[in-house]
């Protein structure tokens, strides 16, 4: 069997190549090598300079990828890619093939994962401690040929290894999880993730919480982020180190758990989740006239909202709903404004209070009955969920409208009223947010 153990050292957030070095191996010996710095065609950030010395100088001169793809596909032709976390060198290089239409595929080997198989009892698997703790000496840490060097010292200490064929054997395997998770999060982390609703949190080598997903199904949803190669992904499964998780019952307590847990941890990777929407609320006043209006503003500049919306947009629809429901004006809906009688190309039932044509009362009495139409929508219910075990139930807890939490008890309690449910409630926060999945019952 031929192996290619391999490091290349990047532009850092942009993953441009900067350079490369390749070692071929029998088993027993190396019997090929390339090395080159490469031309990222973009200029490197003082940050990865320090860290690596590779500056914008010294690769002036040097090939682009392009200009070497046929030298790596040459070399690597027939044999199995070997990298020290290797998702994030066979990813990066099959990227740079991407940019010059080359579907670049090898089978691959992890020797993070393999250490964590065949080496046992380390505190760390990062290629300098472990190669510190092994006695492997690197020279030019962080530059392509020390770092692959040091691997193929530390690979062919695998290869001796007491079951080492058994190991190498089902890590090649296609159905292998071992090719797909990351290199720093253990098996065992992985195989504990049931096949069940619920939320899954990713967390970095200091326990932080990086992530905070949902899913129907657990184990799925974690591997599908695996085999994922959108950046993001990629970015966020190099830095997983552990992935915990809480059972929901049911896709809905899901939603709401993972609302509440991005809300309340701020996960660096939930960026778009993060964002907080401008949000705009229906409130009603009476002129001089003592005509009553419905009207939209900010939240922030709207006194008493009878409702909450997410858009400019959907407060006029909403608006315009009601108009026609009503047989509401809409000048006095604030659908137009500055004109003296109502002309709305879509809404044709004003019954004239704009033109004098009713009286203020008979016009007040339906906009009265609008609004209470729209604050009875907001009662009080209880939604019922499967449990997470077959002998629990859940509930989600809804009174005047406002979202309380949701719950869990078992289905032997006996319960005769809905103030009961509140022993058992996990109490949570109410926000447009909440509200918006709730209305996707």
């Amino acid at each position: 069997m031929m192996y290619c153990i391999i490091d290349v050292e990047t532009t850092g957030h942009s993953n441009r190549v900067t350079e490369i070095s390749i070692f071929k191996y029998d088993g027993k010996q190396i019997i090929d090598e390339f090395t080159s710095l490469v031309n990222p065609e973009m200029l490197i950030p003082d940050y990865i300079t320090a860290l690596t010395g590779i500056d914008n100088f010294m690769v002036a001169n040097a090939p682009t990828f392009k200009e070497i793809a046929e030298d790596i596909l040459t070399i690597t032709q027939d044999t199995i890619f070997v990298a020290h976390n290797v998702n994030f060198d066979y990813n990066v290089i099959r990227n740079e093939y991407k940019l010059i239409d080359i579907d670049f595929r090898r089978r691959k080997l992890c020797t993070i994962r393999l250490s964590r198989k065949l080496l046992q009892g380390h505190r760390s698997y990062s290629l300098g401690k472990l190669c510190n703790d092994l006695e492997i000496e690197i020279t030019d840490r962080h530059r392509a040929k020390g770092d692959a060097e040091a691997t193929v010292v530390l690979f062919e200490m695998l290869l001796n290894q007491k079951d080492s064929e058994a190991v190498f054997s089902s890590f090649l395997k296609k159905s292998s999880k071992e090719a797909t998770l990351p290199s720093h999060l253990p098996t065992s982390v992985f195989n504990a993730i049931p096949n069940s609703p619920g939320i899954y949190y990713f967390k970095d080598k200091k326990g932080e919480i990086i992530y905070v997903g949902k899913a129907k199904d657990l184990k799925k949803r974690v591997i599908s982020h695996f085999y994922s190669k959108t950046k993001k992904s990629l970015d966020m499964c190099r830095e997983t180190r552990d992935i915990d998780f809480e059972l929901s019952g049911s896709e809905l307590i899901a939603l709401l758990m993972e609302d509440a847990a991005i809300k309340h941890h701020y996960p660096k990777f939930n960026q778009q989740a993060k964002r907080t929407p401008k949000n705009y609320g229906i409130f009603s006043y009476e002129d001089r006239n003592g005509i009553t209006h419905l009207a939209f503003n900010t939240l922030k500049s709207c006194p008493n909202p009878i409702k909450i919306l997410q858009s400019f947009r959907e407060c006029r629809s909403f608006l315009e709903t009601l108009c026609l429901q009503y047989d509401l004006c809409p000048k006095y809906c604030h659908l137009q404004e500055g004109v003296a009688q109502c002309s709305h190309y879509k809404i044709k039932t004003c019954k004239g209070i704009c033109g004098d044509l009713e009286t203020v009362a008979e016009y007040n009495r339906r906009v009265y009955k609008a609004i209470d139409t729209i604050q009875n929508n907001t009662q009080s219910k209880v939604i019922k969920e499967k449990g997470r075990t077959k002998d629990e139930d859940a509930f989600i807890l809804i009174k005047n409208g406002t979202y309380l939490g949701y719950g869990f008890i078992k289905n032997t309690e006996q319960i005769s009223s809905e103030d009961e449910l509140e022993n058992f409630l996990i109490p949570q926060k109410d926000s447009l947010d909440v509200q918006r999945i709730l209305r996707t019952i």
